[in-house]
């Protein structure tokens, strides 16, 4: 089903043409953004969870193709902010909105279109109306919901605002995914050729990829109440000295901030059990990005109330 667009081939652009820019997913927290940028990528660039809230910096993932290269800045979800760390992120996602050249709206298939995604929508109209953007609206998660449920679905996300394109896709058994790149690609302007080094898949820095593989593992099976609470830093990386040629080692130093010393103990677990396995699930994404041996030295510290507190917000990275 499609808007008022072309869905074939390159909308807009010459055959021979390379284009090459930046697309944006939206959605509210939960909408399946960062499953469906790693299925677009084809490997893990963007942390998933369960629990909602969980991406909060820009991971860019990379799609280059012969005939375009589609850079997807994955935002934090946009939702109505009850902390200061909210209202960045919130900040944070309007900026990357105007600079984008497609913006992908998410709205998952098996929940009904409710007062979060109405919200968007409107924030989607005001960005439509300043800077004429196109937006392709996605519905994501269709292998969750029958052929009936999914009709309903995409008239719903018809009657929600102006689209260029409405596409269904499922990121987790990737059907349609490849449409999706299509029709995201298709409102990218010429370029003399790709913005990124081929076999680049992200431009985050390492230090950064390891922050959220750990705080991916520390949420693993978890109450609600940590995932907003929950800060991690790299403090170094060193390479072990002494350590033979072919078999190297890096020590990673990291740690872990929490707000309440009862969400410490969550972290930790019975007699350091849990972050043990935080600490085995992390250590293997991050030797799998690195492509070497890691020692990792997780340790668990309190920043009292730091979602509400500028100065620790900003020593936290945000």
């Amino acid at each position: 089903m499609s808007g008022n667009g072309s869905t074939s081939g390159y909308a807009g652009q010459p055959a021979s043409g390379y284009v090459a820019g930046f697309a944006c997913l939206v959605g509210r927290p939960n909408a399946g953004k960062s499953t469906l940028t790693n299925a677009l990528v084809g490997q893990k660039v963007a942390i998933t969870s369960s629990k909602p809230q969980t991406t909060r910096h820009t991971i860019r993932g990379i799609v280059t193709t012969d005939t375009s290269q589609l850079v997807l800045v994955d935002t934090p979800g946009l939702h109505k902010p009850r902390t200061l760390l909210g209202e960045r992120l919130n900040d944070v996602v309007r900026e990357t909105l105007l600079e984008v050249d497609v913006i992908g709206f998410c709205l998952p298939a098996d929940q009904k279109p409710g007062p979060g995604d109405a919200f968007i929508a409107r924030e989607l109209a005001e960005v439509q109306r300043a800077k004429r953007k196109p937006v392709v609206a996605i519905a994501t998660k269709t292998d969750l919901v029958d052929r009936q449920r999914l009709a309903e679905h995409l008239i719903a996300i018809d009657q929600l605002g102006s689209w260029d394109e409405i596409v269904p896709c499922s990121a987790t058994n990737g059907s349609q995914v490849d449409d999706v790149a299509r029709l995201l690609s298709s409102h990218l302007p010429p370029s003399p050729g790709p913005l990124y080094p081929e076999g680049v898949l992200t431009d985050e820095p390492e230090a950064v990829m390891i922050a959220e593989l750990v705080r991916e593992a520390a949420l693993e099976g978890v109450r609600d109440e940590l995932p907003h609470s929950l800060a991690v830093v790299v403090e170094e990386m060193v390479p072990r000295e002494g350590r033979p040629a072919d078999r190297p080692l890096l020590d990673v130093r990291v740690n872990v901030f929490v707000e309440r010393p009862s969400q410490k103990a969550i972290v930790i677990g019975r007699g350091g059990s849990r972050l043990r396995e935080v600490g085995t699930n992390a250590r293997r994404g991050i030797e799998a990005l690195l492509g070497q041996k890691v020692y990792l030295d997780l340790h668990v510290k309190i920043a009292k109330d730091w979602q509400r507190d500028p100065k620790q917000l900003q020593r936290l990275g945000f």
